[in-house]
């Protein structure tokens, strides 16, 4: 645990797992979201017939490591996951039957095969998504099933190891596997398949699913009525621990790539650049994501250097130099273009010009991104909240704001384990759409 944690009244708190690629990670947080506990780990180097093994450890000594007296007042957990982490479990013994797949692996031998059942442009065309996962599980192992088994992402049978319960998910991990979560169903293009009886019940994410088992609740110290709730995949909760509300205003992440996630009144989704909507609540959450951001910017500049120069950049003035900084060839939003070369000359005398015409060349392609999103029909922009390395950097900020025309802020929380903790207090509280409330309505 943190130094950072707080001696609460003894009011009811929530839980959130975040469970991502490198590490997992808890928090647990009190009605009014300030943090009581926050905790860490990284997973250990084993064979990849150990990740689910390890996965369950990591969430076990994750709780272990809440302080006793927190833990105890805890009455509502969730917990989110890595999209299209992939595991088929059996039904009997609740273990899974083959090593999971990873969000990144690729199936490409499913692809045709998908591409023949689903509609032109849907987000499960792409050999990383869910259902070409499950489809290719099905073409090498169905014919020699021998038992009753059912497909589940990270975070579905994580939950189930506290509530016992199996093949239930939530409609944003669903989404990749063709689950329609603006018609609330399995398209009948997919239920019609062979291997449509392995597919998850869906809930809306936050929704109770059962309460913690006892011998869980006895040996970790929780309480006995404390309810688990469906999760959501990572960069959801990231979003939600934004706490962004209005349709219009955005969420950009400036890690290693650029990602947008906008809340939008409409659905919007476009397979050819990689475009999707999640659902919250009565409104859809549509992103997309390019390849330029910070990694290409520590190709360019140390940490040390990116601080000193942009520390002499003056914001308000547009820089008159144009760049499409990548890190290597291949774009994917705005533009989907696998062979566009980067793009970084002329390269001036000065460093401190060259990293401003990067720094707004960036911008440039984040206001393009937007602007595409606003032509394939989602909400206008209105304002944007930063999370990653890149929210650091306030000189960026002040050349962003200007560049896209609306206010930027960084994010007050970015860690997607607070977003994983709101969603068990939204859920616990009722402000989910059957209230008529998204998921970003705060107490």
């Amino acid at each position: 645990m943190s130094d950072g944690e707080v001696a609460a009244e003894e009011s009811e708190l929530y839980m959130g797992f975040d469970f991502g690629t490198s590490g997992a990670r808890v928090m647990v947080i009190d009605g009014e979201g300030e943090i009581c506990a926050d905790g860490k780990q990284l997973y250990p180097a084993v064979h990849e017939t150990e990740w689910a093994s390890m996965w369950k450890d990591t969430l076990f000594t994750l709780i272990d490591a809440v302080p006793a007296q927190v833990r105890s007042r805890v009455v509502a957990i969730s917990l989110d996951g890595t999209s299209s982490t992939t595991m088929v479990i059996d039904r009997k013994t609740g273990q899974p039957v083959t090593r999971p797949v990873l969000y990144n692996e690729s199936r490409p031998q499913a692809l045709a095969t998908v591409e023949a059942i689903a509609p032109a442009k849907h987000t499960v065309l792409t050999g990383t998504s869910t259902l070409c996962k499950l489809v290719a599980w099905w073409m090498s192992e169905g014919s020699k099933l021998q038992t009753e088994v059912v497909m589940m992402h990270q975070a579905d049978w994580l939950l189930s190891l506290l509530h016992g319960k199996l093949g239930i998910t939530d409609y944003n991990n669903a989404l990749k596997v063709g689950y329609d979560p603006e018609l609330e169903e399995y398209p009948a293009w997919l239920t019609s398949q062979p291997y449509a009886s392995l597919l998850p019940l869906v809930k809306e994410p936050g929704s109770a699913i059962g309460l913690v088992g006892q011998d869980i609740a006895s040996t970790y110290g929780l309480r006995e009525d404390c309810q688990v709730y469906t999760g959501t995949t990572d960069s959801i909760a990231a979003f939600l621990a934004a706490r962004v509300t209005e349709p219009g205003e955005a969420v950009t992440s400036l890690g290693s790539t650029l990602a947008v996630k906008l809340l939008s009144t409409s659905r919007v989704d476009d397979s050819r650049y990689g475009i999707y909507s999640h659902r919250l609540g009565d409104k859809w959450l549509v992103g997309g994501a390019s390849n330029t951001g910070g990694a290409v910017l520590r190709q360019l500049f140390s940490n040390e250097q990116l601080q000193e120069l942009s520390a002499q950049i003056d914001p308000s003035k547009p820089s008159p130099l144009d760049y499409y900084p990548l890190p290597k060839v291949g774009e994917r939003f705005p533009e989907a273009d696998p062979n566009k070369e980067p793009r970084l000359s002329p390269r001036p005398d000065s460093d401190v010009e060259f990293l401003h015409g990067v720094l707004e060349s960036i911008a440039r392609i984040e206001g393009r991104a937007y602007a595409a999103l606003d032509e394939l029909g989602a909400t206008p922009l209105k304002a944007v909240k930063t999370a990653g390395g890149g929210a650091q950097n306030v000189v960026w900020q002040r050349i962003r704001e200007r560049v896209l025309g609306v206010p930027v802020s960084a994010s007050t929380q970015t860690e997607a384990a607070y977003g994983a903790a709101l969603l068990a207090f939204y859920g616990c509280k009722g402000l989910i759409r059957t209230s008529q409330k998204s998921y970003s309505t705060a107490s």
